[in-house]
């Protein structure tokens, strides 16, 4: 059994990236199962196990909402900007990680390219960080 199998309409969910959200739709007949509606109004869609269908995610980024333990979840505001030149750096060493709209902290590499270039070009440096030593999302 896997975790969206009983999903239905208007169940509340979290996503780590984009916050909370709403099933908006089920597939039966699909590699996705869910499609969830963000209240920022992104709209995406995931596997049964909770992957969504978009970025490099192999685990599991959407939860119900009675599910989600924010406690392990790294909302910590950045303690400096970055400039361009070590934000680059950073992204090509792996080291980099960008605050998402649900106000977590992920692995750059991990977001679709658009989302990363929409930053930089409204100069939102403040969404980057290094990578914490002692943190491994």
């Amino acid at each position: 059994m896997s975790y969206f199998d009983n999903a239905k309409v208007g169940d509340d969910v979290f996503g780590i990236i984009f916050g909370k959200g709403t099933i908006t739709n089920t597939f039966d007949e699909s590699h996705y199962k869910v499609m969830v509606t963000f209240t920022n109004g992104y709209e995406v869609p995931f596997t049964d196990e909770g992957i969504p269908g978009w970025g490099n995610f192999k685990k599991q980024t959407c939860y119900y909402k009675e599910d989600i333990d924010l406690e392990k979840v790294d909302f910590a505001p950045t303690e400096k900007i970055l400039s361009n030149k070590k934000i680059i750096k950073l992204k090509e060493t792996g080291k980099l990680q960008v605050r998402v709209p649900s106000g977590a902290w992920k692995n750059a590499k991990k977001c679709p390219d658009e989302y990363l270039e929409d930053i930089c070009e409204n100069e939102k440096y403040h969404l980057f960080r290094k990578k914490p030593k002692n943190k491994t999302l």
